[in-house]
């Protein structure tokens, strides 16, 4: 029962790593909007971190297919097969000359993305506790009845 606890944890580092990668692209378009950073130094900085975040979001996708969990697994399927047409396409790198001409929709796409992130992140949040209250208590009690839960209060 306490493997579930630790599929759970490890699913909520690996999208605290997600959403932190995502935030971190976010801030770096900001900035070149503004004009604090350079075209080439901020694509540079964005096209190191989205193999690794394509990589990252296919590992958690395929954890909740090899675990059984459906749902999640459907919800976190199409921003995978998303990515996997720009990596096909070729099209996942921003370009440095192009920059600017596409910098409103690769805002937009990381701010879905973001919420994308947060709301799966309170998904697991959730199952994190679920998971730690259900292997708390059926390590105190013995096995888990509903029933001789409320007899004991």
């Amino acid at each position: 029962m306490g493997l579930n606890l630790i599929f759970w944890i490890l699913c909520f580092f690996i999208d605290l790593a997600l959403l932190s990668s995502n935030f971190y692209q976010l801030v770096i378009l900001s900035d070149l909007e503004a004009d604090y950073l350079n075209p080439y130094e901020s694509t540079s900085r964005i096209n190191f971190l989205i193999v690794p975040e394509f990589i990252l979001h296919g590992v958690f996708c395929a954890l909740f297919l090899f675990t059984w969990h459906w749902f999640l697994f459907l919800v976190t399927l199409p921003l995978a097969i998303y990515s996997a047409k720009l990596f096909k396409e070729k099209k996942h790198l921003i370009d440095v000359t192009e920059v600017f001409r596409a910098l409103s929709a690769e805002k937009k796409i990381r701010l879905v993305k973001l919420a994308f992130y947060l709301f799966l992140l309170f998904v697991v949040i959730f199952r994190v506790f679920t998971a730690g209250m259900i292997l708390f208590y059926s390590s105190e009690f013995g096995e888990l009845d509903i029933r001789s839960s409320f007899l004991q209060f």
